[in-house]
């Protein structure tokens, strides 16, 4: 996924020479995660900029380029790193093209690396989708595998919205076919990854191979698993799950965030809103725990893994 990520950076700044990437670290050194290498080189330190450290001055800079007519790609370091830059997303970048009523749009991409699984702490390891998807204004996106890793970055590039891109950091090593010619998918529609009658699981980011191998547990046991990819955490493509739902009559949403107020308590609040008289059972949710992120040591306890997709599942089937 890094090195696709890598490429779908750089086929945009061969296309667009407004196309320009800011953050610490990214240029000799290529990122913490590498994915950046070799841009520097060959794009040259006016579009590749390493930045100093201070997130609030990385996306205001790039508010300030996006109204000279430039398109920015912001790399923030670790995912809890961009809370020094919020104001700047929240009431600047998120606001900008109402407050201008429609003139002025903002065509900026923050990359963030999240989520857990890689043995780090706390600021390195954490899930702020929710944030941002509660804030009117910004897209979210959040990839889960090379493909979509590639063909989603570029998209999130050429729109003329602000867009934040999660990059779950313990995919960056999951290895998949890239193919830059391939059709765009629709960034805004959920993927079916695996069709199936009877339970709908619905997640996203780096918990998308782990439901898909929950589900082949399942099937085994005869019962036939949908597993949904939201892709866009903001706008959320409801209209796919509910219609999954309305043919499962079950549904179970997975994310590795807290459960208080996440993605999957908005979802399965439209779920219940529009397919209500479907449902089998109740919504259940299996998600991180509604604590700060642990130690390493205890991360593998705190995450949800296939053990507990497969209690959940278990559970709703069981009603």
């Amino acid at each position: 996924m890094a090195h696709a990520l890598n490429a779908s950076l750089r086929d945009a700044m061969k296309a667009d020479d407004k196309v320009l990437l800011i953050g610490e670290d990214i240029g000799r050194l290529g990122g913490v995660f590498r994915v950046t290498d070799g841009l520097q080189k060959d794009f040259g330190d006016d579009r590749v900029v390493t930045s100093p450290l201070g997130e609030a001055g990385i996306v205001g800079s790039a508010i300030g380029l996006a109204l000279a007519g430039y398109r920015p790609v912001c790399e923030i370091q670790f995912d809890g790193f961009v809370f020094p830059a919020m104001n700047q997303i929240v009431t600047q970048l998120a606001k900008y093209r109402h407050r201008s009523e429609g003139q002025i749009s903002l065509p900026i991409v923050i990359r963030i690396p999240v989520g857990g699984g890689i043995g780090a702490i706390e600021h390195h390891s954490e899930s702020p989708e929710a944030y941002f998807a509660h804030t009117p204004g910004l897209r979210v996106l959040c990839p889960s595998n090379a493909q979509e890793a590639y063909d989603l970055l570029g998209q999130a590039i050429r729109c003329n919205d602000p867009v934040i891109f999660l990059e779950p950091k313990r995919s960056y090593w999951s290895k998949g076919d890239v193919d830059p010619s391939a059709p765009s998918v629709d960034m805004e529609r959920a993927r079916i990854v695996r069709p199936g009658n009877a339970l709908s699981l619905v997640t996203y980011g780096a918990l998308v191979p782990i439901a898909t191998k929950a589900a082949g547990i399942l099937a085994e046991e005869g019962h036939d698993i949908e597993v949904i990819d939201l892709r866009s955490l903001s706008p959320i493509d409801d209209a796919t799950v509910v219609e999954s739902v309305r043919r499962t009559g079950r549904l179970v949403i997975a994310h590795e965030a807290s459960q208080t107020c996440g993605i999957g308590g908005e979802l399965a609040a439209r779920v219940q809103a529009q397919a209500f008289y479907e449902l089998e059972a109740p919504i259940l949710r299996v998600t991180g725990y509604d604590t700060p992120y642990p130690a390493s040591r205890l991360e593998e306890d705190w995450l949800p893994n296939v053990d507990r997709i497969l209690e959940t599942c278990d559970l709703s089937l069981s009603h």
